[in-house]
């Protein structure tokens, strides 16, 4: 039964209960004050909105819990998922946290050996995989001797292979009480990967204070924010992978607000879901919106229930934007903040976007978050000056796993330096101009061309290569090889870039390839990318799209 229909019967008001401040805690106060109320609609096609409520999801974290311990998990231990979300995946994310464990999502999209090198650096011994994931999930357990435990998770109708243990027969086998192990607001939670200007990926280690310390600033400066309550329906198309999607998922489900997952992001499917399910808030990054724009359906759909599109990832171009006002009619919101300030850390908020003169902005920081612009040498600079934009919040990584020194460039007394560059008004409203990092956006993916240049670089064909981000109407960014071609001559471009298929993920490929007789460097023999990219961003007021 859609969740717009049952949502008459239901009580006026915000939810008034305590805001969680762990994963493990949140199922537990949900079951106790929404027990039978839905918590996840499953809008896979296969399952045509089958629905858990918050007492089964919490009663399922509890065996998957259980099943964690029995098992050997070890305290701050990673548990990785590779599938599509859906109910399952998120009793897999609460019993992780319920065993004192991390939560380690992993992209699909990825290549075999960027998988592989996740799994070995995090250390996990536990995979859960869904049916599309199954052959590459056998042969990462074939290479990767930790990988003790396989576990199928099953994903609309497709079951577990033939043999293979599922997720819902491993659930019936263990306890079903909670573990209630102690489990505090500084321990870990999540182990999220993103790449690095090394070219390796870095685990992103945060707190369960990430996921809820910046509403809890909100809550006690009596902040509604997007008003949030126990009657909001969320649209849950960004994955678990992406801190986006986490926090939006955590965020929604503190609230009382039940979550409608899709299995990949189809705009048709997603005007189904908001018009059938009766969706009140959605987030989606700026290429999602104006994928969503361009469907035949859209003007046809009744989108009325949608009250708050809340949007990040990458800047909005203002033509979406005011057509996205105009069609869906409901009120904007746009995010900013990385993975290492356990997202949002600032809001262009609805009234925001009314002045025509911020609609270029990031927005403003939220209570109990600090921003501030610097130097080069980390003086900080007044409103106006252009610099690195460092961000202070109570959502702030603990650190990189591994990585102390890259921990100690980037998480520098309390702040995150983001590699940003640009300048904030005398309102408080940041502005983001270029990025002093090399990476790229594309659709909201964070690519960095160190990762496709090292890649490049293995062809015999190719002497030196520079990977930059230029414009793209569609995906916000493409990526575009500069080659200078090795003495036997220029390789053709297809033959580049099947090269970098199988080795990387297919959004990190090249889209693009051209040929140059060098690379411009400095004296000093440093590249300077700014003059490759200078071309394909002339005329433009930000050096990001």
């Amino acid at each position: 039964m859609p969740w717009g229909a049952l949502r008459a019967s239901r009580h006026d008001g915000a939810m008034q209960q305590a805001y969680p401040g762990t994963l493990a805690e949140l199922p537990r106060l949900l079951a106790a004050s929404h027990g039978r109320r839905p918590a996840v609609i499953d809008a896979h096609p296969d399952t045509q909105g089958e629905a858990w409520n918050f007492a089964t999801l919490d009663g399922r974290a509890n065996r998957v819990a259980q099943g964690l311990l029995a098992g050997g998990l070890e305290r701050g231990a990673c548990v990785a998922q590779l599938s599509a979300d859906g109910p399952q995946a998120l009793a897999l994310l609460f019993g992780v946290a319920k065993a004192g464990g991390a939560y380690l999502g992993l992209n699909p999209r990825l290549a075999e050996d960027e998988l592989a090198f996740i799994l070995e650096d995090s250390g996990a011994r536990w995979l859960f995989c869904g049916p599309e994931q199954a052959e590459i999930a056998a042969r990462l357990a074939a290479r990767l001797p930790q990988l003790e435990h396989r576990i199928h998770l099953e994903i609309g109708d497709a079951l577990a292979p033939p043999g293979e243990v599922s997720f819902e027969d491993w659930c019936a086998d263990q306890r079903g009480d909670d573990p209630l192990l102690p489990i505090g607001p500084e321990d870990l939670a999540a182990q999220m990967y993103t790449s690095g200007t090394t070219g390796l990926p870095k685990g992103v280690q945060l707190a369960h204070r990430s996921f809820f310390a910046v509403v809890r600033s909100m809550r006690a400066a009596g902040d509604p924010w997007i008003g949030w309550s126990d009657r909001d329906v969320s649209l849950h198309n960004i994955p678990l992978f992406h801190i986006g999607g986490l926090w939006w998922a955590l965020t929604s489900l503190a609230h009382g607000a039940p979550l409608i997952t899709l299995p990949a992001w189809h705009p048709a499917q997603a005007l189904e879901a908001i018009e059938r399910e009766g969706v009140t808030k959605a987030c989606l990054v700026p290429a999602m919106i104006g994928m969503l724009l361009r469907e035949p359906r859209v003007r046809d759909t009744d989108v009325s229930s949608l009250g708050h599109l809340v949007y990040g990832g990458s800047p909005i171009p203002v033509p979406i934007l005011e057509e996205g006002l105009e069609v869906l009619g409901c009120e904007f919101a746009q995010i900013y903040g990385l993975t290492e300030t356990g997202n949002t850390a600032v809001c262009l908020r609805p009234e925001d976007h009314r002045r025509p003169e911020l609609l270029t902005a990031a927005g403003r920081a939220y209570p109990g978050v600090e921003l501030k612009v610097i130097d080069a040498e980390g003086r900080e600079l007044p409103s106006g000056a252009v610099g690195e934009i460092c961000i202070h919040s109570p959502a702030n990584m603990l650190g990189y796993h591994r990585r102390p020194e890259a921990t100690a460039e980037t998480l520098r007394d309390g702040w995150v330096h983001t590699g940003d560059a640009g300048h904030l008004n005398d309102e408080g409203f940041v502005f983001v101009s270029d990025r002093i990092k090399d990476m790229i956006l594309v659709a909201g993916e964070n690519v960095y061309p160190a990762e496709i240049e090292s890649v490049l670089q293995g062809h015999p064909g190719v002497a030196e290569v520079a990977v930059i981000g230029i414009p793209d109407e569609r995906w916000g960014e493409s990526i575009h090889a500069i080659v200078v071609p090795a003495e036997a001559g220029a390789p053709e471009p297809s033959a580049l870039i099947e090269h970098c298929r199988g080795r990387l993920a297919d959004f990190k490929l090249p889209q693009s390839v051209a040929f140059a007789e060098s690379l411009p460097r400095t004296p000093s023999g440093k590249l300077q990318k700014a003059k490759l990219r200078a071309p394909f961003w002339e005329g433009r007021d930000r050096q990001v799209n």
